[in-house]
């Protein structure tokens, strides 16, 4: 049988660095526009560019493999030859293919860079594809040197691949609103006359009277007319107990009813719920995320100024000198292929790639990697409470027995056994400590609620009642000091034949690594608060037993996003660690959003990063790991501009008695490909 319960709380209860500064409109590479990918315009399918990216990528290495086993420049340095009629025209097909096809998405992205008056890394790609398709199809018709069709197909393949890898490795648009919708039941029980009819809650207008069974989800804002129930409202305001509802109170749309049914008057529905004024506040965060300047776009800009700059200016210097076109336009192309950003387009996805999938073995899930990279920056971090720091479980702390003949065994076994029929948290947590102990839980007669009070049995012919400090107060029964403890614990006391026999304490369970995890990151000179919509006292206790900076208890979700606001107007790089509905807004508006694994979809959803093992401690590595994945791209990024600043000079032929070759400029490209390759993998050594 179920049964209500009454019990109360002693103290009452800059865009990313990479290659992609392509427009979004083509590219569908939202992660670099704003915070966090998950803010992507709605309307763009990104798992859609994903697979186009991917379909291009095999489709352009297959064309590839021909283009470099009849180019000359490869037959030479392979020491074999493959000759036959017709050969440079079936090179040049197979390479005009490729252009357009594995080109397109690059070609496109210039003409937006160049609308908006901004060439970046799209400009650069396009610009070094179209000089050697350009300069390799001219040989094939007799101009004089060698064809550079492989370079053409090298650098789209792996321009490809990075995009390819990138995207793969953050995720798309969010599914955190749709996630928050479904929180709502789609049809509710509304009354017509004394007849029940399910109708759509669409159709529901404010003053329907409709009915809520047990069990099922509140799907309007309203005041309960009829009967009463515990209503499980934490993923929506982080309260961690379940709260009796009774007729005359208000409920909010997807709260979950207990065992008790209730007869609502509709007051808001849709847009007007409390609920969607949630989901409102994820959209108006999710929109406002700050955008950061891309390293590897800056990087990209200069490089393509400089290659357009020295390419012309190498081409007509040496036109001025005297020497022949030929000659020039082999000076200016090697400069365009030493430009060529191989090492720069990957620099960045090859650590992304490599940072995502070894952080996921280590419990971290990362959805926008431009948060991963900057939690090195975080000087506060904000934790909500129940189910972050605690388990969201109720678990018995203490417990204790005033009568010399019974054991706190034995105290415990009659109350599991008035406990056994029902799902309230309270009564779980004493269940489970009974079946931890092995205890033999007996049977009860004559079950009854208290109404508001507790519940009373026979339990092996004894009269057992367990009941709230407020049964005793009302009927003049001293409260024992070994009975009071912290504000965190709930008690509840049970009375044997009209005896006071004794207590047990129970709490919200804190996470084993709680602790520590606050200490390491307050070590880190990290300030730490705790965000709750638990009352003060209990909150104080908490945030004091685990050492952390301070506390924010009472707060409802649209307070704890104007909480991490203050934080960010003080000049804070906040992150914000949480599990429920109710963080949500939080997590949107933080400038890193961590959700517990444990917790619901729609908190991971709106994260920017996700601690799959629920596990607080994870916090800290994160913030190890976001610094040394930073370093690595850094370290990538000055090698791959630093190369170019290096060898673009020399590809001139205006430095005495050096002068580079295409196919040289091309194997010093290779070398720092292979360089910036080769740094990325040292990321899973360190």
């Amino acid at each position: 049988m179920n049964h209500k319960h009454n019990h109360s709380t002693n103290g009452g209860n800059q865009p990313p660095a990479g290659h992609a500064a392509h427009s979004a409109e083509h590219l569908g590479e939202h992660s670099g526009h704003g915070k966090n990918p998950k803010h992507g315009e709605a309307g763009h399918d990104h798992s859609g560019m994903i697979d186009d990216f991917k379909k291009r990528f095999y489709v352009s290495l297959f064309l590839t493999v021909p283009i470099l086993v009849l180019s000359d420049m490869i037959q030479h340095w392979s020491g074999f030859q493959l000759e036959f009629e017709g050969r440079k025209y079936l090179l040049l097909a197979l390479s005009t293919a490729l252009f357009w096809y594995g080109g397109k998405p690059f070609l496109e992205g210039c003409w937006e860079e160049l609308k908006n008056r901004l060439p970046g890394m799209m400009t650069l790609i396009t610009m070094a594809i179209i000089v050697a398709f350009v300069y390799s199809a001219a040989t094939v018709f007799g101009f004089p040197g060698m064809d550079f069709f492989w370079e053409l197909a090298t650098l789209i393949v792996i321009m490809l691949l990075g995009h390819w890898l990138e995207m793969r490795s953050v995720s798309g648009a969010s599914k955190a609103l749709e996630l928050l919708v479904k929180m709502i039941p789609a049809e509710a029980h509304m009354y017509h006359g004394a007849m029940l009819h399910d109708m759509p809650v669409e159709e529901l207008k404010p003053n329907d009277r409709i009915l809520v069974r047990p069990g099922e989800k509140i799907p309007v804002d309203g005041i309960i007319v009829k009967g009463e129930s515990y209503l499980n409202e934490s993923m929506l305001t982080g309260e961690s107990t379940p709260v009796l509802k009774k007729s005359g109170e208000k409920v909010i749309a997807g709260a979950i009813n207990g065992n008790g049914s209730l007869d609502i008057s509709v007051e808001q529905t849709g847009e007007g719920t409390y609920l969607a004024k949630v989901i409102q506040m994820v959209k108006e965060a999710q929109n406002t995320k700050s955008s950061t300047q891309r390293l590897a776009d800056r990087a990209a800009f200069w490089l393509t100024i400089v290659a357009l700059v020295m390419g012309i200016g190498t081409l007509t210097a040496w036109v001025v000198l005297g020497q022949t076109w030929a000659y020039a336009i082999e000076r200016m192309v090697t400069v365009m292929v030493i430009s060529c950003p191989h090492a720069l387009g990957l620099a960045i996805p090859l650590v992304v790639a490599i940072s995502t999938t070894l952080a996921a073995k280590n419990g971290l899930l990362i959805r926008n990697r431009t948060a991963f990279e900057n939690a090195r920056k975080i000087t506060t971090l904000i934790f909500d409470k129940t189910g972050t720091l605690t388990t969201g479980i109720f678990g018995v702390t203490r417990m204790g027995s005033f009568l010399p003949s019974v054991s706190e065994n034995e105290l415990l076994g009659l109350a599991a056994a008035l406990e056994q029929n029902s799902e309230h948290p309270i009564a779980t947590g004493i269940i489970n400590e009974a079946k931890k102990l092995n205890l033999d839980i007996p049977t009860v007669d004559g079950f009854e609620a208290i109404t508001g009070k507790g519940v009373s049995g026979k339990v092996r012919e004894k009269k057992v009642l367990i009941v709230s400090p407020g049964y005793l107060r009302e009927n003049q029964l001293l409260i024992p000091n070994k009975a009071i403890g912290d504000a965190s614990e709930t008690i509840v006391f049970i009375l044997i034949d009209s005896q006071l026999g004794g207590f047990i304490a129970l709490a919200d369970q804190l996470r084993e690594s709680s602790a520590e995890a606050i200490k390491i990151v307050n070590d880190q000179g990290i300030k730490t608060f705790m965000l709750t919509g638990d009352n003060k006292t209990v909150a104080k206790t908490v945030s004091e037993k685990l050492g952390m900076t301070g506390f924010m208890a009472e707060v409802l979700p649209h307070q704890k996003l104007d909480k991490i606001k203050e934080q960010q107007q003080k000049g804070e790089f906040v992150a914000m660690t949480g599990d429920g509905v109710n963080d949500a807004p939080a997590l949107a508006q933080a400038d890193i959003g961590i959700a517990i694994g444990s917790g619901t979809d729609v908190a991971a959803e709106t994260a920017d990063i996700i601690l799959v093992n629920s596990d607080p401690k994870d916090v800290a590595s994160l913030i190890q790991f976001g610094r040394a994945t930073y370093q690595k791209m850094i370290q990538n990024l000055v090698w791959a501009t630093a190369y170019n600043v290096i060898t673009l000079p020399l590809a001139t032929g205006f430095i005495p008695g050096i002068v580079i070759s295409p196919a040289i400029g091309a194997v010093f490209m290779s070398l720092s490909t292979i360089i910036v390759a080769i740094n990325a993998q040292m990321l899973r050594i360190r």
